[in-house]
């Protein structure tokens, strides 16, 4: 299983952002992780944006998107932006994409949320051949009418991974992408309805095993101070649960709360944890460091130590 490192979503200033997330890539990168994901929130950096930032400061590690919503975005567009990114990246840019949700695209973009596996499947359609290479891009399907020239040369091909929730989701993602990208799904939940959906569809396409990469929250501490971590994932990890999206996946596993999928505890309670993903099924985990203290220097010193756990545990788990 690798490992990776989620990026980008503490709240801060612009300028001293940008450093940070490029400070913080190129740690993971010097400590050996296989890769770093940058969220898309609705009112923060963008993401590609951010990829790029972590480009810069990096050379070989995988960056990836973790997941840019389609619906406000133009597949031509979305595909200009993500070949001009790789070739920024050369070749390391992982594209993660979803539908997102009712009350981001509905309710604060005022963009209809209606039938969003149809609207994947149609954008995949536009987006896969913008990203073959140059050429004319000629798609008519149901959502759209697309005769565009593109002429981005020299660029790897880009992995494109699906945020699927749902069965429909998952077996577009395992019939159209090279795997999917988690929020809130636990062990039982990856293993019962994630994996064996998306790898029989994969398996049905003639496509290789899909990637799942499972976002995971992870603070180091001692077993008194286990509560206390919790309680501060619920606190501020918790917005997606409101989702009907997210309350269906949650409905497939065991956990309820973003805290229960929080891998929290001494270093052999988190490494048990961790080693439970990768039994479920999952061959990524997008570590979102999750610090706990009373004050700055606390919280800075709790990340240090969970960090330098995360790192310890790259070579222990890359047979898992």
């Amino acid at each position: 299983m690798r490992i990776g490192l989620m990026i980008g979503p503490e709240r801060g200033r612009y300028a001293s952002k940008v450093d940070r997330m490029r400070a913080d890539a190129r740690w993971a990168e010097e400590t050996g992780l296989a890769s770093v994901w940058i969220p898309q929130i609705p009112d923060e950096f963008d993401a590609l944006t951010a990829v790029t930032v972590a480009a810069l400061g990096t050379t070989t590690i995988e960056i990836g998107t973790a997941v840019v919503p389609v619906q406000p975005r133009h597949p031509v567009a979305l595909a200009q932006q993500v070949l001009s990114v790789q070739a920024v990246c050369q070749g390391r840019l992982a594209l993660g994409l979803g539908v997102s949700h009712h009350w981001i695209i509905d309710e604060m973009m005022g963009i209809p949320y209606e039938h969003p596996a149809r609207t994947m499947r149609c954008y995949l359609d536009v987006l896969d051949q913008a990203l073959r290479g140059p050429g004319p891009v000629d798609v008519e399907n149901e959502l759209f009418r697309v005769h565009n020239p593109l002429d981005i040369t020299d660029v790897a091909p880009t992995q494109v991974l699906l945020a699927a929730l749902g069965p429909q989701m998952l077996r577009l993602a395992g019939e159209r992408s090279d795997g999917t990208s988690l929020w809130m799904a636990d062990e039982r939940a990856i293993a019962t309805h994630v994996v064996p959906t998306i790898a029989r569809a994969a398996e049905a396409a003639g496509r290789p095993a899909p990637r799942v990469v499972a976002g995971v929250p992870i603070c180091l501490c001692t077993d008194g101070e286990v509560d206390m971590a919790v309680s501060r994932a619920n606190r501020l990890l918790a917005e997606a649960e409101v989702s009907p999206n997210y309350q269906k996946l949650l409905d497939h596993g065991d956990a309820r709360k973003v805290g229960d999928i929080l891998a929290a505890g001494s270093e052999s309670a988190v490494e048990k944890r961790l080693r439970a993903f990768a039994a479920a099924g999952v061959t990524d985990i997008s570590v979102r460091v999750l610090p706990i203290g009373e004050g700055r220097e606390q919280l800075l010193a709790s990340l240090r130590r969970t960090r330098e756990l995360v790192a310890s545990l790259v070579p222990v788990l890359a047979d898992a």
